[in-house]
C-alpha cells in the first residue's frame, strides 16, 4: 500500500491534478514523513517521488520545507538511512538554487557528509559530488570538491574509492589541463594499479570507464603512460582467459565461478570501449596496435563478449576508414558465430558495414572492393539459414530486410544465383507472415536492380506462376503483398506493364479472404494509372469493381467492395503531363522510370561491346556504370520467357538503336551514377513514404461514376492491346493472359486450405492490333 500511495503521489504530480501550491500544502508532509519508513523498498519509494517534487517546487518551500529540516537529519546523531537520504537530497538541491546560496548553506552539509564515519554515507555523496559540482561552477568545483574527491580516493573503504573514481572520470571535462596532469592523472595510475589487487568488482568499473577516461585524459600522457596504459587495456581484454577451464563445470566451487563471471564482465567492458581505444592509439596503428585485441575479442569463448563487439563493429569501421579491410576476416566470423544473439547485433549495421567495405571507406571510390573477399556470399547464406532454422523469426525478419542492401555490394549474377531463389523459398514455404513479407519486398529489390533482361522476367513470371496463379490461397495473398512493394519499388509503367492484369484478375478468386485483400490494394492499383494512356486498363479495373459489386456473395467482402468503390470514386487521376499540386511525386516516378530504362539501355550497350570486341566491357565509363547497377559478367543467351502483360501506350522502353545515342544517353544519366546508387536503397524508404502519403497518387477521371461506366464483355475484358508491346518481345509472340474460370461466388470450404484447392486458369491468345 505504501508503494502504491508513492506512485500515486507521484503521478498526481506529473498529471498537473493539482496546483504547485496546493501539492506542496497538502502531499509534500506526508512525502517527508514516509523518508525513514523502516521499510527501505518503501523509504526508496518516497524518495523517488521527493527527488521528483523538487524539481517543481518554488525556491522559498524547498528552503523552508526541505533544506532546512535537512541540516538537523544530517548531524551524526541521525540514523544511517537518515543521512544517506540527505545525501541524496542534497545533490538534487544544488540546481535549485545560485551558487552563492550553494556555498553558504548546502556545501558545509556536504563536507560533514564526505567526512561521516560510516563508509555508505561517506559513498552515496561522493557519488553526488557530480551533480553539486555541475550546480557551483567551475572555481569552486575546483576549491571545494577537487580536494574532497582527492581525500576519498584515499579512503579505506573500496566502495568510497570506487565512487571517487567514477565520480573524477565523469567531471574530467570540467577541470584544465594542469589539473588533470598534475592532481587527477596520479590519482588514476595509483588506481589502476591496485585495482588488480582489489577486489574484481574494481575493475569491472574500471573496465568499463576506461574509455572515457583515455579519452578525457588524451594529450597529456607521455609516450610511456600512453604505452603503459594502453598494455592495461590489452591485459583487461584477456582476462581469464589463461585458466585451464578443462574441468567439469560441476565442479568448480562457487567463488571460481563468480570470479569467472565478473571476467567475463570486464572483457564485455573492454569490447564497448574498443572504439574509444581505437581513437586513443589513432586508426593509422590499429594494425600493430590493436588488431590482435580485437581478433581475441571477436573469437571470445563467452556470447556477451561478442555480442557486445558486434555491437561495436560498425563504429570500428567507420574509424578505421580506409583501413577497414584488416578486419574482413572478423565480419565473417560474425556473420558464422554460433550464436543468433551476435547475429542480430551484427545485422543491425550491416547496410552501412557492408558498405564501407565495399568502397574501402571512401564514398568517392567507385570500384567495387568485395571481391577480394570471397567468404562473404557463403557466410551471409549461412547466416539466414541459420536464422531461418532457429525460433528467433525476429532475427530472421530483420536479416532479410538488412539483406536489401546487396545490390549495392555484390554482382547482379550473384544475387540471382544465391539469394533470390532462397527468398521465393521462403516466401512460398515459411509459416511466419513478416519474414514472408520481409522475404518478399527484398526480392522486389533484387528485382528492381537485377542488371539482366532475361533474369528479370523470369522472376516475372515465377512471381505470376507461382504465387499469383498458386494453388494455395497464402501464396496468393502473397502475391498481393508483392505487388503493394512493386507499386512502392518501380515506377507505375513497370506494374501497369507486367502486374496490373494478374493483380485484378484475382477478384475471381474462389477464397473470400483473397478477394477482401484485392479490394484494400484496388486504391493503390488505380493510383498507378495514368490517363489517357491507360484508360483502357481504367476500364477493366471499373469492370472488375461492378462485377464484384454485382456478384458477391460474402457479406464481409461485400462491404469492403462498397467502402472501395466510394475511395475509388474520390480519387482523382495521374495525367500524362504534369501536374502542379502533384509535382513531387510525378517526378519520382519519373525518375523510377528513368533508372529502368538506364538498365535495359546499359544492358544493350554490353551486349554491343561484346559482339564487337568479343570480350566483356571494361572502360572506366562502364566500370562506374557497373558499380552503380550492380556487376554482370554473364551475356543472356537466350530469349525471355513470355510473360502476361500490359502496356500503357505511352510507356515504350525502345531503345535508340545508335551507339552513339545510347553513349551520349550514358553520359547524360551521370546524375544517376552519382545520385540513384549512392543514396542506397534507402532511397526506397523516401518512396514509401512518399506512396503511402497518397495512395491515391494523382487521378482525375471519375473514379466509378456512372458515366464512365462502360458496357465489357466478358471476352473483352480477357483481351489486351499490345500494339505497344516493347522491342525485347516479338511483335507477332502470342502472350498469354490469364483468367480464373470460377466465379468469385463459390467458396466452398476446401478452398480456405493453404495447400490444396486446385487453381483453373484459361489461356486465351492475345491479339495483336495491326
Amino acid at each position: 500500500m505504501q508503494l502504491t500511495a508513492a506512485v500515486s503521489f507521484l503521478t498526481i504530480l506529473q498529471d498537473e491534478s493539482v496546483s504547485v501550491h496546493t501539492y506542496a500544502h497538502s502531499f509534500l508532509q506526508v512525502i517527508l514523513l514516509h523518508l525513514e519508513h523502516r521499510d527501505a523498498g518503501v523509504s526508496n519509494a518516497w524518495l523517488e517521488t521527493l527527488l521528483s517534487v523538487i524539481e517543481v517546487l518554488p525556491k522559498d518551500t524547498l528552503r523552508h520545507e526541505i533544506l532546512n529540516p535537512l541540516v538537523s537529519k544530517a548531524q551524526l546523531s541521525q540514523t544511517v538511512q537518515s543521512r544517506l537520504v540527505s545525501c541524496k537530497i542534497l545533490g538534487k538541491l544544488t540546481n535549485k538554487f545560485d551558487a552563492l546560496a550553494i556555498k553558504r548553506e548546502i556545501l558545509p552539509l556536504v563536507k560533514s557528509l564526505c567526512q561521516d564515519v560510516e563508509y555508505e554515507v561517506r559513498s552515496c555523496m561522493c557519488r553526488q559530488l557530480e551533480n553539486i559540482a555541475q550546480g557551483i561552477g567551475t572555481e569552486l568545483t575546483k576549491s571545494v570538491v577537487l580536494p574532497e574527491l582527492i581525500e576519498l580516493s584515499r579512503d579505506e573503504g573500496s566502495s568510497v574509492r570506487l565512487a571517487a573514481f567514477e565520480t573524477l572520470v565523469n567531471l574530467l571535462d570540467i577541470f584544465d589541463t594542469d589539473d588533470r596532469s598534475q592532481t587527477i592523472l596520479p590519482v588514476v595510475k595509483s588506481f589502476c594499479e591496485k585495482s588488480f589487487k582489489a577486489d574484481e568488482s574494481i575493475l569491472i568499473s574500471l573496465s568499463f570507464h576506461l574509455g572515457k577516461l583515455c579519452h578525457g585524459l588524451y594529450g597529456i600522457f607521455t609516450p610511456d603512460q600512453h604505452l603503459r596504459f594502453l598494455e592495461f587495456y590489452k591485459k583487461l581484454c584477456t582476462l581469464g582467459l589463461q585458466q585451464e577451464n578443462g574441468h567439469n563445470e560441476n565442479q568448480i566451487p562457487p567463488q571460481i565461478l563468480e570470479q569467472e563471471k565478473k571476467y567475463i564482465s570486464v572483457r564485455k567492458n573492454c569490447a564497448y570501449n574498443f572504439p574509444a581505444m581505437i581513437v586513443f592509439v589513432d586508426p593509422k596503428n590499429f594494425h600493430m596496435e590493436l588488431y590482435s585485441t580485437f581478433f581475441c575479442l571477436c573469437h571470445d569463448p563467452e556470447v556477451p563478449v561478442r555480442y557486445t563487439i558486434a555491437i561495436c563493429f560498425y563504429e570500428v569501421s567507420k574509424l578505421l576508414n580506409s583501413g577497414v579491410y584488416l578486419i574482413h576476416k572478423e565480419l565473417i566470423t560474425l556473420l558464422q558465430d554460433e550464436s543468433l544473439e551476435v547475429l542480430d547485433a551484427l545485422i543491425d549495421h550491416l547496410p552501412e558495414i557492408l558498405e564501407l567495405m565495399s568502397t574501402g571507406g571512401e564514398s568517392s571510390v567507385q570500384e567495387n572492393k568485395l571481391s577480394s573477399l570471397p567468404d562473404l556470399v557463403p557466410a551471409l547464406t549461412a547466416a539466414e539459414q541459420r536464422a531461418a532454422a532457429s525460433l528467433k523469426w525476429r532475427t530472421h525478419e530483420k536479416l532479410l530486410q538488412k539483406y536489401a542492401c546487396l545490390p549495392q555490394v555484390i554482382s547482379s549474377d550473384q544475387i540471382y544465383y544465391r539469394f533470390l531463389q532462397r527468398m521465393f523459398t521462403i516466401m512460398m514455404t515459411n509459416n511466419v507472415l513478416p519474414v514472408q513479407k520481409a522475404a518478399s519486398r527484398t526480392l522486389c529489390i533484387f528485382l528492381r536492380y537485377n542488371r539482366k533482361q532475361e533474369q528479370r522476367h523470369e522472376v516475372i513470371q515465377k512471381l505470376i506462376e507461382q504465387l499469383g496463379q498458386g494453388k494455395s490461397y497464402w501464396n496468393r495473398l502473397r502475391f498481393l503483398d508483392t505487388c503493394e512493394f512493386i507499386i512502392e519499388i518501380f515506377s507505375k509503367s513497370f506494374f501497369c506493364k507486367y502486374f496490373f492484369l494478374p493483380a485484378i484478375e484475382l477478384t475471381h478468386d474462389p477464397v473470400a479472404n483473397v478477394r477482401m485483400k484485392l479490394c484494400y490494394l484496388l486504391p493503390k492499383v488505380k493510383s498507378t494509372l495514368k490517363i489517357p494512356a491507360d484508360k483502357h486498363l481504367l476500364q477493366q479495373l471499373e469492370m472488375c469493381v461492378r462485377k464484384l459489386l454485382c456478384q458477391e456473395k460474402d457479406k464481409d467482402v461485400l462491404a469492403i467492395v462498397r467502402r472501395t468503390v466510394l475511395e475509388l470514386d474520390r480519387m482523382e487521376m495521374s495525367m500524362d503531363a504534369f501536374q502542379k499540386k502533384f509535382y513531387e511525386k510525378d517526378l519520382l516516378d519519373q525518375e523510377k522510370e528513368r533508372e529502368e530504362l538506364l538498365l535495359l539501355e546499359m544492358e544493350q550497350l554490353e551486349k554491343e561491346k561484346q559482339q564487337n570486341d568479343g570480350r566483356p566491357m571494361s572502360d572506366k565509363t562502364f566500370e562506374k556504370k557497373q558499380f552503380v547497377l550492380g556487376r554482370d559478367s554473364k551475356t543472356p543467351t537466350s530469349l525471355p520467357k513470355n510473360i502476361p502483360i500490359s502496356v500503357p501506350g505511352s510507356s515504350s522502353a525502345t531503345p535508340s538503336t545508335s551507339k552513339e545515342i545510347k553513349k551520349s544517353k550514358l553520359i547524360r544519366s551521370q546524375s544517376f551514377n552519382n545520385q540513384a546508387f549512392h543514396a542506397k536503397y534507402g532511397n526506397l524508404d523516401k518512396c514509401t513514404t512518399s506512396k503511402s502519403s497518397t495512395a491515391a497518387y494523382t487521378p482525375s477521371v471519375s473514379g466509378l461514376s456512372k458515366t464512365s461506366m462502360i458496357s465489357l464483355t466478358d471476352d473483352s475484358f480477357r483481351m489486351r492491346n499490345t500494339n505497344s508491346t516493347p522491342s525485347s518481345f516479338s511483335s507477332n509472340t502470342s502472350l498469354p493472359s490469364t483468367s480464373r474460370g470460377t466465379g468469385n461466388s463459390v467458396d466452398p470450404k476446401s478452398s480456405g486450405s493453404k495447400d490444396t484447392q486446385p487453381r483453373k486458369a484459361t489461356l486465351k491468345s492475345r491479339k495483336s492490333n495491326p
